[in-house]
C-alpha cells in the first residue's frame, strides 16, 4: 500500500507497559503502510495495546473506523459493518451506483431482504468502492477489535475488500484472541481476512519486572519481591490475571505470610473452574493434589492414593485443565509423565477453591508419597496444624539441605515455616529460625522479606545476641542506602553492650557507613581494623576475615601502602568458604586487586571462579556483583559484545531483586559506551547519578559520574564530559581515593579538556594523575595517560613528539592486553596524521574496533573519516556507509549518525538494512529517524527525499 500516512506526533494516549520492542515493530510496519494483526490470550493486553496504536497513528488519517465486537451480539449479521461505515457512508454514497447503493443501505439499516446470498455481489462492491471513496480523500484507519466475535457477514466483506485495496491508503489494525498455549497458524483465519503482508505480533506474557511496574502504575505497588514473584509465576505474566491479583491483596485485611497461597479472586476463578463441574469429585480430587505438589506427575498422584490419576488427567486434559501430553505419550516437560496445567492460574484457583481440610488431605497424602526429602517435610508442614517440634525440626533440616544444594529461597521458606511449628519450650527459638530465614532471604536477593521477619524479631526478642544479628539484617537489607537507616547503629551498639563478638559485627556495618554515608574512607578502614581485633578475640574468623577484606580495599582505593599485607591477612588461613565467596570477602578484594593491577587473564581466572561458586550456592547479591566484574574484565580486555551481554545480565539480575542497581546502571553504561548504543549508555549512566544522589552514595556517585563523562564523550560531548569529570574527581578528593586505576577517567577529562580549549588544564590532570600511577605501578593508567598527553602536544604543535608518543602508547597498551584502549590510540594517531598531512587512513582504528565489537567507537571514526574524506575499509561482506555530507550538503543541523541514516533513507533502504549496514539495532534506527523529522521539521521518510531534492515537503 502506499506510505501516505503521516508519522504520529502526538504521544501514546495510554500507558502500555513491557511492550516497548512489539510497539516499535508494528511501528515500522505502519510506518511503511502495512497493517497489523495482534493476537494472544484473553488479558494478555491486546485492547490495550490497540488502542494506544490507534491513538498515535488516528490523527494522521483523514478518516478513522472503528468496530469492537462481543460475544453476545456475533450472531447479529452485518453488525460490525453498521459499526465501521454507519457514520461515513452517506459521504460517499451518492457517488456509488445504484444497485451498491440499495445493497449498503439494505445492509446497514436492515430494512430490505438483500444479503450476502441475494445480492452479494453488490454489497461486496459496495463496500470496497466505499473504503476507496474514503481513501481517495484521504488515509483510512480501520480498526477492529475481538474478532473472534466478529459475524461472520462482515467478517467476509472486510476480507473481500481488504484483498482488493492495494495501492490506497488503508491501513487496518486488528485484534484476536488465540488460545493460552501458542499453537502454529492459529491466527491464520484472521490473518486471511486482512490484506497482504499484513503483520500478526503475537502478545508476549510480561517479566516480573514488568509485572512489577504494571502494579504500581496501578496503585498496587510496594509488595514483598516474594509475593511480586508469586504474582507473576500465578498469572503467568498475563496483565489482566496479574492486575486482579493484586487487586485481591491490597483489598485482603491479612495479607498471606510468606508460604502461603496468594488470593485468587473470585473473577479470575470463574474463568477456570466452571469447567470443573464436568469432572467427578474423585477427579477434582486428584487436580487438588496435583496442584498441592511442586512438580506433580502421574505416578505421584498415584502414589498418594489417587489410583485413577492416568484417566482422570487424560480427561482434564480435554477440557483445557492440564496442558495435553506429546506425541509420545509423555508430558512436553518431564522424562517422565509430568502433569503439567494448561496455565498456572488453573492451579491457584483449584487450590485456592478448596477448604483447608481438603488442602490438608493433599500435603498429607504427599508427605508420604513424595520422595524428595525437602518437599516431604514441607507437606507435613502443611498438613501438620499447630506446633509440633519434631516438624519443625524436620523443616529446619530441610532448609539446612536446601542451603547447601544452593537453593537459599527455598531455605527461608522452609525456615519460617519451621519457626511457625515451633513450640514456645523449644531448645532452638522460634526467632533464631526466623532470623536464619531472614539470612537466607537475603542471600537469595529477596530483600523485603528479609527485612519483615528482622523487624517482626525486633518486636518480640530479648536477647542481646538475637537483637544485634536482626539488627545486621536490617542494615544489609538497606543496601547502599544506608542513610535510611542511620538511627539502627546507636539501637544495635547499645544492644551489643561490651561483647566483643557482637561489636564487632556493629563496628563492620560502621565501616560500611562511614565509606557510604560519610564518605570517610579513612574512618572506615579504621572501623574495619577495630571490628578484625574485636572479631579475632571473640575467634569469629567469618567476621573478621569481611573486616579485613574491607580494609584491604579501603587501602587500595587510597593507595596505603599497607595495603598488600592486609590482603594477605584476609587471604590467611583458616578460611570460611562462605566468606571467601561473598563480593565483600577476599576472594572478591584479590580480584579487585589483580584487575587494577592489569593482571587481567588472572583476574577474569579469579572472577569465574568466584561467580561458578555462588551460582551453585545460590547466592545472589554475589553473583549480581561477580557478573559485573566479569563484565568489566572483558571490557578491559577489549570483548566489548561480552562485556555488553554480561553487564545486561547482571542488570537483569539487579532489577529483579533490587540489589545493587544503581551500580548496575553505571556499569552498563561503560559496557553500552563501548559496545552497545551511547544513547542508551547516556540514559544509563544519568540515571545512575541521581539513584547514588538519591541515596546519599558517595562511592558510587564518583563511578556513575565517571560512567557519564565516559557516555558524554562517546557521544561528542566534549563540554559535557569534562563537567561531569570535573565532578568525579572532586568527590574522590574528598573520599580519599587517590589509586587512578580505580576509575580510569582521567584520560577521558584530560582528553575533552583538549577539545574545549583548556590543554593546560589537561596536562595538570595528566600531571597529578601520573605522580599517583608511577607510585603505584599501574601501567595501563600510565599508557592512556601518555595517549592523552600526546593530543595536549598536538593542539600545542608538537605533532612529531605527539606522533612518538601516541605509537608507543598503542603499543604498550596492546602488550597489556587492553584492546579498546589500543583502539582509541590508533585512532588517535590516525586522525593526527590526518591533520599534518591532509589525508590518511583509518584502516588500522577500524579493524581494532571492529575487532573489539566497539560499534560506537567505530561510528565515530566512520564519521570523521567520512569528513576527512578518507575512505575506511568495510569489514568482510559489509559495505561502508555512505558519506552523508556529500549526499546531504543541506542536513548540517544533525549529528553524524542522524546523517548517516539519512543518507541510506536517500539510498531507498529499509530501517532493517540501514542497521546492519550501521551496526545498529532496528530500534535505534527508529530513534534516530524520529529524531531527524524533529530537528528538520518533518513528518516522513518521503520528506528526507524532498528536501534533498531542493522542495518544500
Amino acid at each position: 500500500m502506499r506510505r501516505d500516512f503521516e508519522e504520529p506526533v502526538r504521544p501514546r494516549s495510554e500507558q502500555v507497559i513491557g511492550r516497548e520492542e512489539l510497539l516499535g515493530r508494528a511501528r515500522g510496519q505502519l510506518s511503511r503502510g502495512g497493517s497489523l494483526l495482534l493476537h494472544g490470550p484473553p488479558g494478555i493486553g491486546k485492547s490495550t495495546v490497540l488502542r494506544a496504536i490507534t491513538a498515535e497513528y488516528a490523527e494522521s488519517a483523514r478518516t478513522v473506523l472503528r468496530c469492537s465486537a462481543t460475544e453476545s451480539e456475533s450472531h447479529l449479521p452485518f453488525l460490525a459493518l453498521v459499526d465501521l461505515l454507519g457514520l461515513v457512508a452517506d459521504e460517499v454514497a451518492d457517488a456509488l451506483p445504484a444497485p451498491q447503493q440499495a445493497a449498503l443501505e439494505a445492509a446497514l439499516t436492515g430494512r430490505a431482504e438483500s444479503s450476502l446470498h441475494q445480492d452479494g455481489l453488490a454489497l461486496r462492491l459496495a463496500v470496497l468502492s466505499v473504503l476507496r471513496a474514503l481513501a481517495a480523500k484521504g488515509p483510512v484507519l480501520l480498526v477492529a477489535d475481538d474478532l473472534q466475535w466478529l459475524d461472520a457477514p462482515s467478517a467476509e466483506l472486510l476480507a473481500f475488500a481488504a484483498r482488493r485495496l492495494g495501492g490506497m491508503p488503508v491501513r487496518m489494525l486488528g485484534a484476536v484472541r488465540t488460545g493460552t498455549e501458542p499453537k502454529e497458524q492459529e491466527h491464520d483465519p484472521y490473518l486471511r481476512a486482512y490484506p497482504p503482508e499484513t503483520l500478526a505480533l503475537r502478545l508476549p506474557p510480561l517479566s516480573r519486572p514488568q509485572v512489577s511496574e504494571l502494579l504500581t502504575a496501578r496503585g498496587y505497588g510496594g509488595l514483598r519481591r516474594s509475593t511480586l514473584r508469586d504474582i507473576h509465576h500465578t498469572s503467568g505474566g498475563n496483565p489482566l490475571f496479574a492486575l486482579e491479583i493484586g487487586r485481591a491483596l491490597a483489598e485482603s485485611p491479612t495479607p498471606p505470610r510468606p508460604g502461603e497461597p496468594l488470593p485468587v479472586p473470585t473473577s479470575l476463578r470463574a474463568l477456570v473452574l466452571s469447567r470443573l463441574e464436568l469432572l467427578s469429585a474423585e477427579a477434582r480430587q486428584t487436580l487438588l493434589v496435583a496442584s498441592a505438589g511442586a512438580r506433580p506427575t502421574q505416578s505421584l498422584l498415584e502414589s498418594a492414593g489417587r489410583p485413577d490419576a492416568e484417566a482422570e488427567i487424560a480427561l482434564a486434559a480435554s477440557l483445557g485443565l492440564v496442558a495435553a501430553q506429546g506425541p509420545d505419550g509423555h508430558g512436553p516437560d518431564s522424562q517422565e509423565n509430568a502433569v503439567r496445567f494448561a496455565h498456572p492460574l488453573v492451579s491457584a484457583a483449584l487450590y485456592a477453591q478448596a477448604t483447608p481440610q481438603d488442602r490438608r488431605a493433599a500435603h498429607a497424602a504427599l508427605s508420604t508419597a513424595a520422595s524428595e526429602p525437602i518437599e516431604r517435610a514441607r507437606h507435613l508442614a502443611l498438613a501438620t496444624t499447630g506446633t509440633d517440634e519434631q516438624v519443625a525440626a524436620r523443616l529446619s533440616e530441610a532448609a539446612a539441605l536446601a542451603r547447601d544444594r544452593g537453593a537459599p529461597s527455598v531455605a527461608a521458606q522452609l525456615g519460617l515455616l519451621a519457626a511457625r511449628h515451633t513450640p514456645a519450650d523449644s531448645h532452638v527459638g522460634a526467632d533464631e529460625r526466623r532470623l536464619r530465614s531472614a539470612e537466607d532471604a537475603l542471600t537469595s536477593g529477596e530483600i523485603d522479606l528479609a527485612r519483615e521477619v528482622a523487624r517482626d524479631v525486633l518486636e518480640r526478642a530479648a536477647d542481646p545476641a538475637v537483637r544485634v544479628r536482626a539488627w545486621m539484617v536490617v542494615i544489609d537489607s538497606a543496601g547502599q542506602a544506608m542513610a535510611d537507616v542511620e538511627a539502627v547503629f546507636p539501637q544495635a551498639l547499645a544492644d551489643a553492650g561490651e561483647d566483643p563478638r557482637l561489636l564487632a559485627l556493629v563496628r563492620y556495618q560502621l565501616a560500611w557507613r562511614a565509606l557510604l554515608v560519610e564518605g570517610a574512607m579513612g574512618k572506615g578502614r579504621e572501623e574495619a581494623a577495630r571490628a578484625a581485633r574485636l572479631a579475632a578475640t571473640a575467634g569469629d574468623r567469618s567476621t573478621e576475615l569481611l573486616a579485613l577484606s574491607f580494609q584491604a580495599q579501603m587501602e587500595t582505593l587510597m593507595g596505603h601502602p599497607a595495603a598488600p599485607a592486609t590482603l594477605e591477612k584476609a587471604l590467611a588461613e583458616p578460611q570460611d568458604l562462605r566468606v571467601a565467596v561473598d563480593h565483600n570477602g577476599a576472594g572478591a578484594t584479590r580480584f579487585r586487586w589483580l584487575i587494577m593491577s592489569d593482571q587481567l587473564t588472572d583476574a577474569r581466572v579469579s572472577i569465574t571462579r568466584l561467580l561458578g561458586e555462588v551460582r551453585r550456592r545460590g547466592i545472589v547479591e554475589s553473583e549480581v556483583h561477580f557478573l559485573r566484574g566479569l563484565a568489566e574484565t572483558e571490557l578491559r580486555s577489549g570483548h566489548c559484545g561480552r562485556a555488553l551481554d554480561l553487564a545486561h545480565e547482571s542488570l537483569r539480575l539487579a532489577r529483579d531483586t533490587g540489589i545493587g542497581e544503581a551500580a548496575g546502571n553505571m556499569f552498563t553504561s561503560l559496557a553500552e559506551a563501548a559496545g552497545g548504543d551511547v544513547h542508551r549508555a547516556l540514559v544509563l549512566a544519568g540515571d545512575a547519578v541521581r539513584r547514588a544522589e538519591d541515596d546519599g552514595d558517595l562511592i558510587y556517585l564518583s563511578r556513575a559520574l565517571g560512567a557519564l563523562g565516559h557516555a558524554q564523550l562517546v557521544a561528542g560531548d566534549a563540554a559535557g564530559t569534562v563537567r561531569s569529570l570535573r565532578r568525579a574527581r572532586e568527590s574522590e578528593q574528598r573520599l580519599g581515593i587517590s589509586d587512578p586505576a580505580r576509575g580510569r577517567w582521567h584520560g577521558d577529562l584530560a582528553e575533552a579538556l583538549v577539545l574545549v580549549g583548556e590543554p593546560a588544564e589537561a596536562q595538570d590532570v595528566i600531571t597529578a594523575t601520573r605522580e599517583h600511577a608511577v607510585r603505584l605501578r599501574r601501567a595501563s593508567v600510565l599508557a592512556v595517560l601518555d595517549r592523552a598527553e600526546a593530543l595536549v602536544k598536538a593542539a600545542t604543535g608538537q605533532h612529531e613528539a605527539a606522533v612518538q608518543q601516541l605509537t608507543s602508547a598503542q603499543d604498550r597498551l596492546a602488550q597489556l592486553g587492553y584492546g579498546l584502549e589500543e583502539a582509541r590510540a590508533a585512532f588517535a594517531l590516525a586522525r593526527l596524521r590526518a591533520e599534518q598531512s591532509g589525508r590518511g587512513s583509518y584502516d588500522e582504528a577500524a579493524r581494532l574496533f571492529r575487532r573489539c565489537r566497539a560499534m560506537p567507537w567505530l561510528r565515530q571514526l566512520e564519521a570523521v573519516a567520512a569528513a576527512d574524506s578518507a575512505p575506511v575499509a568495510a569489514a568482510p561482506g559489509v559495505s561502508a556507509p555512505t558519506a552523508p555530507e556529500s549526499v546531504l550538503p543541506h542536513f548540517d543541523r544533525l549529528a553524524s549518525t542522524e546523517r548517516q541514516v539519512a543518507a541510506l533513507v536517500l539510498e531507498g533502504a529499509t530501517n532493517r538494512e540501514i542497521a546492519a549496514r550501521l551496526f545498529i539495532s532496528v530500534k535505534t534506527v527508529e530513534a534516530t529517524l524520529t529524531r531527524v523529522y524533529r530537528k528538520l521539521g518533518i513528518r516522513s521518510r518521503v520528506d528526507i527525499v524532498r528536501l534533498a531534492a531542493g522542495q518544500r515537503p
